[in-house]
């Protein structure tokens, strides 16, 4: 059906998302979804087997306790996305979004799609830097040669590391790395998951070990990479308005702090020829609320047929 967003590969536990672009402008992908908890789960836990990062999870479910939310705890699942406001090529990184889309090249006779993976970012004092870079080079079980700033860190910790890291379990960047163009900064998977969407990198792009190896086999060396930073995006699906609403990191508060400005601003530029009848409490409500989720704001004006012109009534009038 035109105007819908046909999801390629549905959200099954542990798979990633790949969803066919539309044609026809919409911006919006993908349902949220619900599931409930058993006894020993964390939102970590189902954040994981949903493919989803933990701080997302904790937007989209903020009265439930991520550590202990109980047996038989209903959860919000946050399964749908605003897609950035970038070109659609290579990778994009959306920094305070946690969250990376890959859209490749089309293959003959199918619709081009997107893929979309959770991730983990610097911390405030080793943030992630936003701008172009490339795919620099490749490496299957990598091993890593800690910088002398980090080693310096750990050895304060009492945590010393060596020289250099092999590959194998203990080493940080997991079985897969890809060198960015930017010196010092790896897209990379990991030994410890259930870190995943938290901000605790040293500035490197860290994904889950299964989305890191279905993206490494895809992405070859020269892939644009686009770091960006887009805390709140506006959206459309089937003439309905969208808003998606993330916290800005805590660096760019100041930056972000007018809102409201910031997203009128994208309704206006991303609307085109449409004409957005804008649900402004409800607008309020979910820039306060900040869940990370598209949230319905609006929808498409209705286009009122104008009357007749007089001149035209006077034409079908009976002649003196």
């Amino acid at each position: 059906m035109a105007g819908l967003l046909l999801v390629l590969s549905a959200l099954n536990p542990g798979q990633a998302a790949v969803f066919a672009l539309p044609e026809n402008g919409d911006t919006v992908v993908g349902q949220p979804d619900t599931t409930v908890t058993r006894y020993t789960d964390t939102l970590s836990d189902v954040a994981r087997s949903h493919d989803l990062g933990y701080a997302e999870m904790r937007l989209a479910n903020p009265g439930v306790d991520p550590w202990k939310p109980g047996a038989g705890r209903k959860i919000i699942v946050p399964s749908s996305f605003v897609l950035p406001d970038v070109p659609y090529e290579g990778i994009v990184i959306n920094v305070p979004e946690m969250r990376l889309y890959f859209f490749p090249k089309a293959r003959p006779g199918e619709p081009r799609v997107v893929e979309t993976y959770p991730i983990s970012i610097g911390r405030q004092d080793w943030s992630t830097p936003h701008g172009l870079a490339r795919i620099a080079s490749k490496k299957a079980n990598p091993t890593w040669t800690p910088p002398a700033s980090i080693r310096a860190e750990h050895e304060a910790n009492g945590d010393p590391l060596p020289k250099v890291v092999p590959a194998g379990p203990d080493n940080p960047l997991g079985a897969y790395a890809m060198r960015l163009s930017l010196p010092g900064y790896l897209l990379h998977g990991t030994n410890k998951p259930y870190g995943l969407g938290m901000r605790v990198t040293h500035g490197c792009v860290r994904l889950y070990p299964r989305d890191i190896e279905t993206l490494f086999h895809q992405v070859s060396v020269g892939t644009p990479v686009r770091i960006i930073n887009q805390p709140f995006k506006t959206g459309w699906r089937d003439g309905r308005l969208f808003v998606e609403v993330h916290p800005p990191l805590a660096e760019d508060v100041e930056k972000f702090r007018d809102r409201y400005t910031n997203i009128i601003n994208q309704v206006v530029k991303g609307a085109g020829s449409r004409q957005p009848d804008i649900d402004w409490e409800r607008l309020q409500t979910v820039v306060a609320g900040e869940n990370g989720m598209p949230e319905r704001v609006g929808s498409e004006r209705a286009v009122v047929e104008s009357a007749p012109a007089a001149e035209e009534q006077s034409s079908k009038s009976p002649s003196t």
